[in-house]
């Protein structure tokens, strides 16, 4: 068992508290990691505001990491100590049905237990004061040391920066990827990405990539622009700048609607703009962020008879365990952006600073 520091949430609405943990050591078929370094990310804070149906308390949070294999269980052959490795919240076991089929990457494995904020087995490996602590979509970065199924993990390059690339384990492998995989944007296409957080800038560099013609970034934060058009965006505007519905804007600012939409917010009523804001007879609207609980969307079905599209997308449709070390070696050769993404660097210890500055904006 080893002690380390970890960030725990012990109950909803409160800040984390940094605290010793023991970790157990990792039974078959897992893995034991040093976190090097983690991102925060919003559904992080989703589930600490209480608002998650799936949040159990007290939990070691955080799925944006990376870091270095420690020990392995008995069983484990795809990675070993001292292998540099990124965790990964959504596996891929190459057995379920969802892993046999191309047009999915929601492999359902250990859906069940992961949901529970369980390890396969049903068990936890975080003690705290004497108390068992939940584990986080299978990954809880949130700690010096975590342990995840070995399903649950992506070995990449040793010589990448882990402070950068932890990024590629949710935000930027999910913009990029609803882009790329979802939507499969064409050369010469118009898009509108609403919402100019991470999310929406990797959707806009995936955009970019594919050679989409005009990319236009929709966010009331005009703070969110310089940066979004560095990543590729060719305009930005506000929906609070009109009287009329943002939706109506864009049909009218691309004769008749875009050819993609994607949705970064995780607003059913942006929701519904972004599909309207596609044209007619071939326009597409990707989901890309995450709706609060209960919540429903909605729109005039005959939107859809006319030949519009509605889709969503997890982690940008990325079979993870294939394709996080591929996207870490597009970063290195300078394929896609990671550097640019981060805004501030904290010590751990300061990782509730981290939220209040994802809060902000900034």
């Amino acid at each position: 068992v080893l002690k380390c520091k970890a960030a725990i949430a012990w109950e909803p609405g409160k800040p984390l508290s940094l605290e010793e943990v023991e970790v157990a050591p990792p039974k078959a078929h897992e893995v034991r990691i040093k976190i090097v370094a983690t991102a925060v990310c919003h559904t992080d804070a989703y589930t600490l505001s209480g608002a998650d149906p799936e949040g159990c308390f007290p939990v070691i949070l955080g799925h944006e990491g990376a870091g270095i294999v420690e020990s392995v269980g008995e069983g484990v052959t795809k990675v070993k100590p001292g292998d540099t490795v990124i965790p990964l919240y959504i596996p891929q076991c190459r057995e379920c049905k969802f892993c046999k089929n191309p047009k999915t990457n929601l492999c359902q494995k250990i859906r069940i237990t992961q949901g529970k904020g369980l390890m396969p087995d049903g068990t936890s490996r975080f003690i705290c004061k004497g108390k068992q602590v939940y584990h986080f979509m299978g990954t809880s970065t949130f700690s010096e040391y975590t342990v995840v199924a070995d399903i649950s993990v992506a070995k990449i390059d040793a010589a990448a920066p882990l402070d950068k690339v932890c990024l590629l384990g949710c935000g930027i492998s999910t913009g990029y990827g609803a882009a790329v995989n979802t939507a499969k944007v064409e050369p010469g296409s118009t898009c509108a990405v609403f919402g100019l957080g991470g999310v929406g800038l990797a959707v806009i560099m995936g955009c970019k990539v594919a050679r989409a013609s005009r990319i236009i970034g929709i966010d009331i934060n005009k703070d969110k622009y310089a940066k979004a058009k560095e990543f590729g965006a060719t305009e930005c505007i506000s929906p609070e700048d009109f009287k009329k519905p943002i939706q109506e804007v864009l049909v009218e600012m691309t004769d008749g609607g875009v050819d993609y939409s994607f949705e970064c917010i995780g607003n059913v009523a942006v929701m519904r703009a972004a599909l309207e804001a596609c044209h007619k007879g071939w326009g597409v609207s990707v989901i890309v962020g995450v709706a609060a609980a209960g919540q429903e969307i909605s729109t005039r079905p005959f939107q859809l008879v006319t030949g519009r599209t509605w889709k969503g997308t997890a982690f940008g449709g990325w079979k993870s365990v294939d394709n996080v070390p591929k996207l870490v070696t597009d970063y290195m050769s300078k394929k896609i952006k990671v550097d640019e993404f981060v805004t501030h660097t904290l010590p751990f210890s300061k990782i509730n600073e981290a939220f209040e500055l994802m809060h902000t904006g900034k």
